[in-house]
């Protein structure tokens, strides 16, 4: 008979969350998307009442905060995106100059760099995770910009698309703390046109037959779902210009198949399903007018920052109307559109000189006295 050296356990059983992990996803390192740091927040409480435990914020910095702490921009990103994706309009030759600012960009909750439903364990990971708000982000920034910087102002906030919601959130919750704010592409309430576009992505992803419910093992096995959700986009997200002059062809796309799976196919077929369906949620019900019980114009009457709406004149998913009729709502405002037979995608300066215009309008913001 051997000796029972069994002692009574001081706690239960681990639960799924210590013994589980996410799926790997090699997209989302930082050999993909450069350096960027973690803001951690223990427990994050939603506005939905969940609370994210473990919860961080990747994020990335250019320049020096000075002194007096008033030198910050804060650049948040567009759904599918990253902070290496808005690099591109921060440079010592742009207007967002990291020798004269303090550039901060954050990562949305479910991007896949912050956490998000492929990096975080069960129960709460893959088609488990919760329906995460504009607000939660825009709150979750806010913690990072005072708590770990002491920011109390930022000289401008900008984004382009759910950049643009964001933008939009935190000009209306903080008005006080944004001088100057530029939404690029993007509503402050989602338009019913764009929350079908959003149904109509879901559904891509979803029809396919390794998607299982949200609870596959490997994103890849969503391949056929992730390039009908591309090809989706393609047709919303450009304009019948593009393909009547065969715009593509500038950009040195060889052929109307190869702009097809150079410009979106190969865009989103690295990327994790559940993160994409994280952010498309939050995306379809963005809505400033929460803070005002649905009242929009109140909500945007709130806005005390110098403010350039700027929409693509082509844009299927935020039309040109869409952002006329709330920068009309905006006291201090002012419409920039963007002319590009690009439409929604002409953030991406498949033509420069769309670049260009972008950031020759930011910098004239920029040097507007508030």
């Amino acid at each position: 008979m051997t000796e029972d050296t069994n002692s009574p356990a001081d706690a239960p059983s681990p639960g799924a969350s210590q013994v589980q992990s996410g799926i790997e996803n090699d997209y989302y390192t930082r050999e993909v998307h450069g350096p960027y740091d973690h803001f951690e927040m223990d427990a994050f409480e939603l506005e939905n009442g969940r609370t994210l435990r473990n919860c961080r914020i990747a994020y990335a910095t250019f320049g020096d905060l000075n002194d007096a702490k008033d030198n910050a921009v804060l650049f948040p990103h567009m759904y599918s995106g990253t902070s290496k994706d808005m690099e591109m309009y921060v440079g010592e030759d742009s207007a967002i100059d990291p020798t004269e600012y303090f550039v901060i960009l954050p990562n949305q909750i479910g991007n896949g760099l912050s956490t998000s439903p492929h990096n975080t364990p069960p129960p709460n990971g893959q088609a488990d995770f919760p329906n995460v708000r504009i607000s939660d982000d825009v709150r979750a920034q806010h913690r990072l910009v005072t708590e770990e910087f002491g920011i109390d102002e930022l000289q401008l906030v900008l984004g382009w698309s759910m950049g643009a919601q964001q933008t939009y959130e935190w000009a209306v919750r903080y008005p006080g703390m944004v001088k100057r704010a530029a939404p690029i592409g993007g509503t402050a309430r989602n338009p019913v046109l764009s929350g079908l576009l959003v149904d109509a992505l879901t559904a891509c992803i979803r029809s396919d037959s390794g998607w299982e419910d949200g609870y596959y093992d490997d994103q890849r096995a969503v391949r056929g779902g992730l390039k009908r959700h591309a090809r989706t986009w393609l047709l919303m997200g450009t304009s019948s210009t593009l393909f009547r002059e065969e715009a593509w062809r500038e950009a040195g796309f060889t052929s109307l198949e190869d702009s097809v799976y150079g410009a979106w196919e190969e865009w989103f077929l690295p990327m994790d399903p559940n993160d994409l369906l994280t952010m498309a949620w939050k995306w379809k019900h963005a809505d400033v007018s929460r803070i005002t019980d649905g009242d929009l114009e109140a909500a945007l009457d709130r806005i005390e920052a110098r403010t350039y709406v700027m929409p693509f004149a082509e844009d299927y998913v935020f039309t040109l109307e869409d952002c006329r009729e709330e920068e009309a709502m905006i006291p201090d405002s002012e419409l920039r559109p963007i002319e590009t037979p690009w439409g929604h995608f002409g953030m991406f300066g498949f033509d420069p000189a769309d670049k260009e215009f972008i950031d020759e309008t930011v910098r004239e913001l920029l040097a507007e006295e508030v």
